[in-house]
């Protein structure tokens, strides 16, 4: 009888103390949902207040001239000339050397634009632009002559930052160009065929455009597509809303003939802002890969499978999972994906969106 009283005590014993670590392990859940909750309303918060709320009226509020912006903007694009150093090579043969018959090769120039976005000098141009250039020269919209050094490219955005020796420059100021809206009115600005300081207008006819990958590379695009006309000498050149904002940066065209036949394309400022960045804090491009392969479909991105000892497995990202937002931010397709990844760097905090299985959740990713 006494054996049977302490089982049943031991029983009852066991029982609450498993009742009580069972609720404590269920108060530690509750708390880090609660803390994960908090953490994503704390970067919601920040997002709300770093995007400005588009106006109700559907003008907005930007002036309706363009001479207001396109005088705001030509003062901060530059033309900018690339000069590759020949390479002297030896004679031939003795008789080229005697008689002087020597092919004596040439510097090989290039031409391009840039903008300005910094007083103390910093201008973003593109790397195609840039690649190869051994001399850089910058010439400002009063004929001021400068030297320029290259601060750091980036073939993936075909970005490139070059800096001159000069602290009041008139700085270009950035938009927000995940607030384009298709049909929108912007300017393209830059020196086509050498014709220093034109301007071209056109609307934004699509955003989030790529091309075709052949050569394999790592390429993060997702352009915006205007119809305002740019031609060779345009690339690195601005793009400019009707409130003088720097949206892009004019990067290539379509044409079977190598000159505008109706489509341009421009890098989104929201990538130029970052990589700029990048280049004048870290001397380097800092990338947050997700880790990830993905298809397209009509309600987003769908993994398709997670790498291992990837931030997606750290989150608990799923095959079948559908990528809804990033911080907020919708996710139509792998270059919206591609651009707000691009945003942000190793170590920092987003909030991703998904929907599993038919129910929408948030979750904080560590990058």
């Amino acid at each position: 009888m006494k054996k049977a009283i302490l089982w049943i005590w031991g029983l009852l014993v066991t029982a609450l103390l498993g009742y009580l670590a069972y609720d404590k392990y269920q108060s530690k859940l509750l708390q880090g949902e609660e803390k994960e909750q908090a953490e994503i309303e704390q970067i919601r918060s920040q997002q709300n207040k770093a995007v400005p709320q588009r106006t109700a009226t559907m003008g907005g509020t930007q002036p309706t001239s363009f001479c207001d912006a396109a005088e705001m903007a030509v003062r901060s694009v530059v033309y900018v000339k690339v000069t590759k150093k020949a390479v002297l090579q030896a004679p031939s043969s003795i008789l080229d050397y005697l008689f002087g018959f020597a092919n004596t090769p040439k510097d090989q120039v290039g031409i391009g634009s840039g903008v300005i976005i910094s007083q103390d000098g910093y201008i973003v141009t593109n790397n195609h632009v840039v690649s190869g250039g051994d001399e850089f020269e910058v010439t400002l919209y009063d004929n001021s002559v400068y030297t320029a050094s290259l601060v750091g490219a980036d073939p993936a955005t075909d970005l490139a930052l070059i800096k001159i020796d000069k602290n009041d420059c008139e700085a270009l100021p950035m938009g927000d160009s995940d607030d384009l809206r298709l049909g929108e009115w912007v300017l393209a600005i830059g020196s086509p065929y050498d014709l220093r300081s034109t301007i071209t207008a056109g609307i934004v006819s699509a955003k989030g455009r790529s091309f075709p990958n052949y050569d394999g590379q790592y390429r993060v695009e997702s352009f915006i597509q205007t119809d305002a006309a740019v031609n060779p000498g345009n690339s690195g050149g601005a793009l400019v809303n009707t409130s003088g904002q720097l949206v892009g940066i004019n990067t290539s065209i379509i044409s079977l003939t190598g000159s505008y036949a109706g489509y341009s394309f421009a890098v989104p400022v929201n990538i130029v802002r970052k990589v700029s960045e990048d280049f004048i804090d870290y001397g380097q491009v800092r990338r947050a890969v997700l880790g990830i392969t993905m298809r397209e479909t009509d309600g987003g991105v769908t993994v398709e499978g997670v790498r291992a000892d990837s931030v997606a497995e750290a989150a608990g990202i799923r095959k079948g999972d559908i990528l809804k937002e990033i911080n907020f931010v919708r996710i139509a397709g792998a270059s919206d994906l591609q651009v707000q990844m691009n945003k942000y760097r190793p170590g920092e905090k987003i909030v991703l969106t998904i929907e599993r299985e038919g129910v929408v959740k948030e979750m904080i990713l560590n990058l």
